[in-house]
């Protein structure tokens, strides 16, 4: 694995289409290490949406400082200069400093798919409260970090469409399964 931050986390914290009571029991470290659990791959035309929002100035190609800003914007500039020199090495196969789209789905490969501890991570992205629920709020304060342009109105449209419960909100089971909704289970 190239980082304990992967590529698709932000998959996660970025789709507009795709967003957020308290964690349920499936995240146990004995179920999760047990191999009772799927892994998931993401379809290609995710995969380039990823990219593309990696890809800032839109030239094909994500640069060192174009990761670090997205890790930045989500708050994890923790892993700045080492961390993101290691992925560099691992993804970049060309030697050209930069990870091309054909790069990056090779590191998603190595990557070994989603993980369970992947959509746990990202679910935590957006519960910044950490109380197990996203709210409208947090959507809208984390795509406004991203520089994505919504209301507060679209983030409230955004959660309505994945609360199946209708409490208001996004727990993890109901985040689980928007994600996984168009993943191919390995």
């Amino acid at each position: 694995m190239m980082s304990s931050f992967s590529f698709l986390d932000i998959q996660y914290n970025l789709s507009k289409r795709k967003f957020l009571r308290k964690p349920s029991r499936m995240f146990s470290r004995d179920k999760q290490n047990s191999g009772v659990f799927p892994i998931y791959w993401p379809n290609m035309e995710e995969l380039k949406q990823v990219f593309n929002k990696f890809d800032a100035n839109k030239d094909g190609k994500i640069s060192p400082e174009e990761y670090k800003a997205i890790l930045k914007a989500l708050g994890k500039g923790n892993l700045l200069t080492k961390e993101v020199q290691k992925i560099f090495e691992v993804a970049d196969l060309d030697g050209d400093g930069f990870i091309d789209f054909n790069e990056f789905v090779e590191a998603q490969k190595k990557g070994g798919g989603v993980k369970t501890v992947d959509l746990q991570r990202a679910f935590q992205a957006f519960d910044k409260d950490n109380d197990g629920k996203i709210t409208v709020e947090e959507v809208y304060e984390l795509l406004q970090k991203l520089g994505e342009r919504c209301s507060i109105q679209d983030c409230r449209k955004m959660v309505q469409a994945v609360d199946t419960n209708g409490d208001g909100v996004i727990d993890s089971d109901e985040f689980i399964a928007m994600m996984t909704k168009t993943m191919i289970i390995c």
